[in-house]
């Protein structure tokens, strides 16, 4: 039987990969100090490098932008469906 799945906070994560990233402690006291997995911070760490990049390479402002203009379609395309769906029940006489 397969356990249940945890979920960490944006703010946990980014505390356990910025403690990995300055080295302070090795990765086997980050496991045993927050019950961690090893493969989950190195993954948070590298994530985290990565994001840095973006952020000082200004792609990080574009993303948002990018997402908030998609968001922006999709919320127009539901509208849309809405309506054609209104219109083909009152079509149809339900």
């Amino acid at each position: 039987m397969a356990g249940k799945r945890k979920n960490y906070s944006a703010d946990f994560k980014a505390k356990v990969a910025l403690e990995a990233i300055r080295g302070e402690a090795t990765i086997a006291e980050l496991v045993v100090k927050h019950g961690v997995h090893q493969t989950v911070i190195h993954s948070w760490k590298r994530q985290a490098l990565e994001g840095m990049a973006a952020i000082f390479s200004g792609k990080a402002g574009a993303k948002a932008a990018e997402k908030e203009g998609e968001i922006e379609k999709l919320h127009a395309k539901i509208g849309q469906l809405v309506v054609e769906r209104d219109f083909l029940v009152k079509a149809s006489g339900r």
